[in-house]
């Protein structure tokens, strides 16, 4: 009993409920910018980065390295197949490993890629104001040349990503001129360890508020790999991106998050992550530094290494994310479908804030 009260103290303390809040648009009108939001975003992002669309799968083989491991603790769902004698499958967190193999798979020229909508179920996921059991993003993956592995590649194209995020805001004040622009003309770059020294005393999450705070459209460059400290900004799984290359001026990493300032929230609020991926080298390297070298023998990663698999870019977009920060809401669950504790639910309900 004292560990349920707990939790639900935890969920309430975790959820930001902005003073008078009242949405912009009510749940009809919601329902209907989400659906020109997503399609018009969709567009900017398949012809700015030259992707193609494809289908990509709910649930991957367990035990074949595709799935996303996330920080490495994440449960992912589970279930045995019976015509296939219970073989076990399980619900992906993300399709960061299995865009490369479909990338791969197409024999796509470099400078070209792919898109899909990713739709996940992350179990362990801690519900708040921005986080869901539910994870709806655009993933996308794009052939590089060796010669792109580079921060300066890296920057370019989230430059291009953040001109469809300007697109965007235009596209939505366009129809709804209650909803004003908010996003700088140019995005901030920062490297983690350059934010850490400048907020030594504060934890990444608050770095980024304050990051965030001033400059309102940011791209923090090195996630995964090692702090002055020791610590890391955030997690990242070894074998996707690759934090751990050099990325010059003394920094590590060819990956980031993308976060903009959430003028309802008044926070730092992660729209994208996305980075350079792992060659074969800094695979093992990154294998070793998380102390799972044995990884090397999953189905995947032996691909990789032999040099069956072409070396790409990627990331993902959040979908139900990108749809709250442009229509002004307060909470993830106003545009998308989800479950929630009832304690969230009727604070939500008692200030005003409709969840789907």
């Amino acid at each position: 009993m004292h560990s349920a009260l707990a939790l639900v103290e935890k969920l309430m303390s975790d959820l930001i409920v902005p003073k008078n809040y009242k949405p912009v648009l009510n749940v009809k009108e919601t329902e209907k910018a989400i659906v020109l939001l997503k399609d018009f975003f969709q567009l900017c992002l398949s012809t700015e980065l030259s992707l193609t669309r494809v289908t990509a799968p709910l649930f991957v083989r367990s035990g074949t390295g595709i799935n996303d491991d996330l920080n490495g603790v994440e449960r992912p769902v589970q279930f045995p197949v019976r015509d296939m004698g219970d073989a076990r499958m399980e619900i992906v967190h993300s399709l960061a490993k299995w865009k490369r193999l479909k990338v791969s798979e197409l024999g796509l020229g470099e400078g070209f890629g792919i898109y899909t909508d990713m739709n996940a179920i992350r179990a362990d996921e801690s519900l708040d104001n921005l986080h869901s059991l539910y994870v709806d993003q655009w993933d996308w993956e794009l052939r590089i040349d060796e010669d792109d592995r580079t921060v300066m590649h890296l920057k370019e194209t989230v430059e291009k990503i953040y001109r469809c995020l300007k697109r965007t805001e235009f596209f939505v004040y366009d129809r709804y001129e209650q909803i004003r622009p908010l996003l700088p003309e140019h995005i901030t770059f920062v490297y983690a360890d350059d934010l850490y020294r400048q907020y030594p005393d504060m934890s990444a999450k608050q770095r980024e508020t304050e990051f965030c705070r001033k400059h309102k459209a940011v791209f923090v460059i090195g996630i995964g790999g090692k702090l002055p400290d020791g610590s890391v900004h955030d997690g990242r799984a070894p074998d996707y991106d690759d934090w751990i290359t050099e990325s010059g001026d003394g920094h590590t990493g060819l990956n980031g998050d993308l976060l903009v300032w959430n003028p309802v929230l008044e926070t730092a609020m992660e729209l994208s992550s996305m980075g350079i991926r792992v060659s074969q080298e800094s695979l093992k390297a990154q294998l070793a530094e998380r102390g799972c070298p044995e990884r090397a023998q999953l189905a995947f990663h032996k691909k990789l290494l032999d040099g069956s698999l072409v070396q790409t870019m990627g990331g993902g977009i959040g979908q139900s994310r990108l749809c709250m920060y442009f229509l002004r809401k307060a909470h993830i669950g106003e545009t998308q479908a989800s479950i929630w504790p009832e304690g969230m639910i009727s604070e939500c309900k008692k200030n005003g804030i409709p969840l789907l």
